[in-house]
This record gives structure tokens, C-alpha cells and sequence, in this order.
């Protein structure tokens, strides 16, 4: 697999949104109409092979889906794939690899220059690789998504539409009447941003330029149902209501069938004990929003380092070394709270300014102004596999 460093340089991203200051397009363009930018990130198209994205569909902790489509009907398989599966793929097909930030630094770094848009609504990258005249079909998103073009060409067509009807019996959501309003040619580097139910179809054109492949930024937008169903759970694991339904005065009953009239009031009352405020609410997010996906394995260092060398390293290894959130890692704050994969985090007062730092840039740079409180929160970290000492590019 490629590991360009100019992917690590900063100045790769001074242009990805055309110039534009991030406030300009939040107010102008998100969630609100879609933009073409050329030349996002020049240069785009080496920082990943076709065979390297095969390696990665190969791998069960990442999920990976093939698309193809003869004589109109669509085929969806889901991987991982074997070596030998893959060469016996008839064209076209799209190969499309979820979550490939958690294993390309590259793809992480390119994740987080997205950091205008909170990490809270951040999902994951996917790469798409599509041989000449492949694509999924026309369909719409409800989320989010920025569209960059890595090597080859792909033709993309979007309209905004209200007609979302499906081609029906087929294995993905394929839109039944597509009407296109613009057509564009993105090439390696130029990057489309669409807001959520922009109808959009993508076709490759890869044999005129080399490999198509597309980097697909996505946002989380949980729909309301997703979140309730989700808070219900927490609320089961956090709530705790006293009493016990009682009936000390019951009377005969006609029907010994019958929920009676009496019975329901009483468990309405007790129900009425269910409450929450925004605390809890808080509380929820914070754990829903750094839950790592079922697939997410951390791999902790064989051999820890003690807390006292821990603490050595991080004083002796300043000029050399950063400590950062391993990709999977996902830290949040709201306020005073804490949260780390799925988990509150006790952080005190003396370290707040440092994690808060650490969640923000992913990454803390080492020095003797590290309070002890901090180093001995990131060791337990560390020992899980959460953050690691990374070499300065």
C-alpha cells in the first residue's frame, strides 16, 4: 500500500473547499445546495492502488460490498472477499470499502481536514473503486457527503427530485425515474459536495484516464426512529424506577378476563416515573456518538509500558514523537463530560485543557507542561490500545 507523505502535508488541504472560507460555505452551501470544486486536492489520484483496495476487502474487520449489473439487474455481495473471488469478477462492477480511515493514516488525516464540520456528525471513508461504465445506479442519500475523485475520471449526474421510488425487486435502492439537472466530469483531486436527498448517479470512466476510484466523506444523520429506539435502550440500562405494582383492596371482578379500568391507571402512574432531562440527553450522545461499530477491534500493545516509563517517554521523547488517538479511537466532549468509545470518561480539572486538545486535534505533542493527571489518564489509554506514540513526519 502507498503511504505518499505529501498526503501528510497540511498545505494539501488549503484548497479544499476552492478558497472558500469554511463559515461561507456552512452558511451558503451546507445542507442546502450542492458544490464543484476543482483541484480540491491536486495530486489526489496515488494515494491508494487498486490492488491495495483489494488487500483491504479481503479483511473481516472492514466492510466491504460489490456492486454489479448485467442486462439491468443488480447484484449486491457483501464481503470479505477471497484472492480468488476477486479475480473472477466479470466487468463492470464497483467495489466499495467502508471505514478505510481506520487503517490508511492517510485516509484519517484526510477524514479529519474535514474538521469544520464537528466530529460529532462524522461517519467514516469509503472508497469506491469501479471498473469502465460502473457505477451503483442512481439512488439518494440521507446524509451528508463529499464526493473526491482519486485516479481516473467518473461522470457524475444529480438532480433534486421528490419522486424517490425504487426499481422494485432489486437489491438496492436503485431510483426508478432519475431526471438529471447538472452533469459534471471529476477528475483526480476535484471533489462534489451534495446535501442529504440529492438524487446522483456515478459512472466511472476509467479506461480514458487510468483506475476510477471516488473517496466518499459521509455524515451521520440518525433519523428520528434510529435515535429513539437507541435512547429507549439507554434509558433501559440507566433508569431505575421504586415500587412495585400492588392491589391490596382488589375487588371482584365480573370478568376475570378483563384489564381492568384500575389496573391500567396504576401502571400509568408508575409509567409516568420515566423522565429524562438534558443531562441525561447528554449523557446518551456522548456514549452513542463515540461507540466504536460492531467491526471495531483495538489492538493494545503486547508489551505495555509501565506508568513510570510511560511517563519517562513522554518527557524524554518530546522532539521526536506525538501521541495520538488511534483512528478507531473516538473522543468527545460536551461541556465538563467526557466521552471515549462508548464510554463517560472521569477527567480532572487539571487535565481537561489537554484531553479537550487531544480530542480536538487527535493528537498531543509531548512536553514537560503534561500534568501528571494527564499522563496517567493517557497511559490507561495507552494500555488499551486507545492512543499511540507516532514518529513526527
Amino acid at each position: 500500500m502507498k503511504n505518499p507523505a505529501s498526503l501528510s502535508t497540511q498545505n494539501r488541504f488549503q484548497n479544499l473547499l476552492g478558497g472558500m472560507a469554511p463559515r461561507i460555505f456552512l452558511r451558503d452551501y451546507w445542507q442546502k445546495k450542492p458544490l464543484l470544486i476543482r483541484a480540491a486536492i491536486p495530486g489526489f489520484g496515488d494515494a491508494l492502488t487498486r490492488q491495495s483496495l483489494l488487500d483491504l476487502c479481503q479483511r473481516d474487520d472492514l466492510e466491504s460490498r460489490l456492486v454489479s449489473c448485467q442486462a439491468d439487474t443488480w447484484r449486491l455481495e457483501h464481503g470479505p472477499f477471497t484472492k480468488t473471488e476477486t479475480k473472477r469478477w466479470k466487468q463492470p462492477w464497483t467495489l466499495l470499502v467502508q471505514g478505510v480511515n481506520l487503517t490508511l493514516p492517510e485516509g484519517d488525516e484526510l477524514l479529519r481536514a474535514f474538521n469544520f464540520i464537528p466530529y460529532a456528525r462524522l461517519d467514516d471513508l469509503m472508497v469506491s473503486y469501479a471498473t469502465d461504465d460502473a457505477g451503483v445506479g442512481a439512488h439518494v442519500d440521507n446524509y451528508d457527503v463529499f464526493l473526491l475523485q482519486g485516479s481516473g475520471t467518473r461522470r457524475w449526474q444529480i438532480g433534486k427530485q421528490d419522486d424517490h421510488r425504487f426499481i422494485p425487486d432489486q437489491p438496492l435502492r436503485i431510483l426508478q425515474n432519475f431526471v438529471a439537472q447538472d452533469e459534471y466530469i471529476l477528475e483526480s483531486g476535484d471533489m462534489l459536495y451534495l446535501p442529504p436527498q440529492w438524487a446522483h448517479d456515478g459512472v466511472a470512466e476509467g479506461s480514458k484516464t487510468g483506475d476510477c476510484m471516488t473517496w466518499s466523506i459521509g455524515f451521520r444523520a440518525p433519523p428520528a426512529q434510529e435515535l429513539a429506539d437507541q435512547f429507549l435502550s439507554f434509558l433501559q440500562d440507566n433508569l431505575q424506577l421504586a415500587g412495585r405494582y400492588s392491589d391490596p383492596n382488589l375487588p371482584l371482578q365480573k370478568h376475570p378476563a378483563e384489564i381492568s379500568a384500575a389496573m391500567v391507571e396504576q401502571v400509568e402512574q408508575m409509567l409516568r416515573n420515566v423522565r429524562w432531562d438534558r443531562k441525561l440527553i447528554q449523557e446518551f450522545l456522548g456514549q452513542m456518538l463515540t461507540e466504536p461499530k460492531p467491526h471495531v477491534v483495538f489492538d493494545p500493545p503486547q508489551k505495555p509500558m509501565s506508568l513510570s516509563n510511560f511517563r519517562a517517554s513522554m518527557r524524554t521523547e518530546m522532539r521526536t514523537k506525538t501521541l495520538q488517538l488511534d483512528p478507531r479511537t473516538q473522543l468527545l466532549f460536551s461541556g465538563q463530560n467526557f466521552y471515549l468509545n462508548g464510554e463517560n470518561e472521569v477527567v480532572p480539572l487539571s487535565a481537561r485543557a489537554e484531553i479537550r486538545r487531544l480530542a480536538n486535534q487527535r493528537k498531543l505533542s509531548l512536553g514537560k507542561e503534561i500534568t501528571e493527571e494527564t499522563v496517567t489518564i493517557l497511559h490507561r489509554w495507552y494500555t488499551d490500545g486507545f492512543v499511540n506514540f507516532v514518529t513526527r513526519s
